[in-house]
């Protein structure tokens, strides 16, 4: 049922009823955008230190000065947002083939000890993050030698459990009545899964691509662990250079923070299209 669906009663109270709802949501709006405006305006404030800023939630006045001073601060700069666009970009792209490819493997074929093994993925999914971080670190570091590479930074979340999760839940929805008109027209399986499958499964894919490269985007403490050098550090670790340990810079933190914001704004608008596509329009007609 809407919430402003028109049925029986007091029209006045579905009045008062409806304004308490819309002022209730406009609240919670507000103050989930309150921090991302808070961002912004401090970014546009100059670059001096905290103690000497002065907050407010409307700018006295608009200067670009802590954009240039972010640039100009350090000789990495630029390289920190190219370090976090490699990274984030080859782990969501990974992530998209390979949790499609064993979700589809999971929903769609039959072999021996498939529910074994997924069983023993969805448990791996109870394990918290931070448990695994030590053997992880022991393993790529002092195992592999891999410190301050891409290689560090980008092996540990090359496929997630949770994408091939959410992967092989969707692909279960897809009948199977159109693989098998595929087989019979002499589709082999990899054919299936890239021609006809992925196409069904684009809406979970930009789901997958969404949350997997904000994560990998925003990921602190992973880069932190494995980088030494500046060069190699990412955005999210780079934002910590403006801290010292008497003052931080706070507009020129908030400008590197807001540049950062930027690309998943464009990845999310650039995809929110296939949010609400069915998975089998067009598929089946009849």
């Amino acid at each position: 049922m809407s919430l402003y669906s028109n049925h029986a009663g007091n029209p006045k109270v579905k009045k008062i009823r409806n304004s308490v709802i819309f002022i209730v949501l406009l609240l919670f709006a507000l103050a989930t955008i309150f921090p991302i405006y808070f961002m912004v305006i401090s970014a546009l404030g100059d670059p001096v230190e905290a103690g000497a800023v002065s907050y407010s939630i409307f700018p006295s006045k608009v200067s670009f000065a802590s954009f240039k001073f972010f640039f100009d601060y350090s000789e990495y700069s630029y390289r920190w947002l190219v370090n976090s666009l490699i990274v984030a970009s080859t782990v969501t792209v990974s992530n998209v083939i390979f949790a499609s490819m064993a979700g589809y493997a999971f929903s769609k074929l039959r072999f021996k000890g498939r529910g074994v093994l997924f069983g023993i993925l969805l448990m791996s999914m109870m394990i918290p993050y931070q448990v695994t971080q030590v053997p992880l670190y022991i393993l790529v570091v002092n195992v592999f030698d891999l410190q301050d590479t891409y290689s560090a930074l980008i092996m540990p979340g090359l496929v997630t459990v949770y994408n091939i999760f959410l992967a092989k839940q969707f692909m279960s929805s897809i009948p199977n009545e159109i693989m098998e008109s595929a087989k019979i027209e002499g589709c082999s399986q990899f054919t299936i899964y890239a021609r006809i499958i992925l196409p069904l499964s684009k809406t979970v894919l930009a789901v997958m691509a969404i949350l997997t490269f904000m994560d990998s985007w925003n990921t602190f403490f992973w880069p932190l662990l494995v980088t030494n050098t500046m060069e190699m550090q990412t955005i999210q670790v780079g934002l910590k250079n403006f801290r010292f340990a008497n003052t931080t810079y706070i507009a020129p933190m908030m400008a590197g923070a807001t540049i950062s914001a930027l690309p998943m704004f464009i990845l999310f608008f650039s995809l929110q299209r296939y949010f609400l596509e069915g998975v089998t329009v067009g598929a089946v007609k009849g």
